[in-house]
């Protein structure tokens, strides 16, 4: 049954709209955690330290952290290998190319592949530079996040790789959500403009909030 259903369109769609919403929480989450870099190093640390401690004692140190971690890479590599082979469904449907080319999609959905391979880049340079320090500019301090941080994005090309992924990141929740709620049933012709605004404000909420970290640094605000 499960395989039956993998291997129908429907249900790859389903499978990237599924892991495309686990990732959107935990993105807004993730975005609201990063905006406590605002409240100074100490604050900012602390939050840190506190996700490695959820669910203690019950949880052992980092069980929790780990176990979302866990979940975040299933749904990345679930929903990127879905839209891979979507899109090679559709080009072998379709071996040839219009004669006349009148695109009719917006540049959100035009750039999706684009977009979904910037931020796939983006995530391991994200990982090698936050988590293990491997790409870090400067002397990577496990235990001070705060620093890190802005060690990042005291550098010209941590803000412009940052900003470009957070870009990408916004056109694709912005064409994601509202394909997401079709996928699932949720969309209809009465609630398509209610859908189309909140992916907007989304898409929108999401970028700026996280495109705030960097240009909290380069102002001098976050030091």
């Amino acid at each position: 049954m499960a395989r039956t259903m993998w291997d129908s369109s429907v249900g790859k769609k389903t499978v990237m709209a599924v892991s495309g919403l686990i990732m959107l929480l935990y993105l807004v989450v993730h975005m609201i955690g990063n905006l406590k870099i605002y409240f100074g190093a100490d604050e900012f640390n602390h939050y840190a330290h506190w996700l490695r401690t959820v669910g203690e004692p019950f949880m052992h140190y980092e069980w929790t952290l780990w176990i979302i971690r866990v979940v975040l890479v299933v749904a990345v590599v679930a929903h990127a290998t879905s839209a891979y082979q979507l899109s090679r469904r559709d080009i072998k449907a379709r071996p040839s190319k219009y004669v006349h080319s009148r695109p009719r999609a917006s540049y959100a959905t035009r750039t999706m592949r684009w977009g979904g391979i910037i931020l796939g880049l983006f995530i391991v340079w994200h990982i090698l530079d936050l988590t293990t320090g491997t790409v870090h500019s400067g002397g990577f301090q496990p235990g001070h996040p705060y620093q890190n941080v802005v060690d990042t994005f005291s550098t010209w090309y941590g803000d412009v790789i940052y900003i470009v992924a957070m870009l990408a990141l916004g056109l694709h929740i912005r064409h994601g959500f509202w394909s997401a709620a079709q996928t699932l049933g949720v969309g209809s012709r009465a609630r398509d403009r209610a859908l189309k605004t909140t992916a907007n404000v989304l898409a929108l909420l999401l970028t700026a909030g996280f495109i705030a970290v960097p240009v909290g640094v380069m102002t001098g605000v976050v030091s």
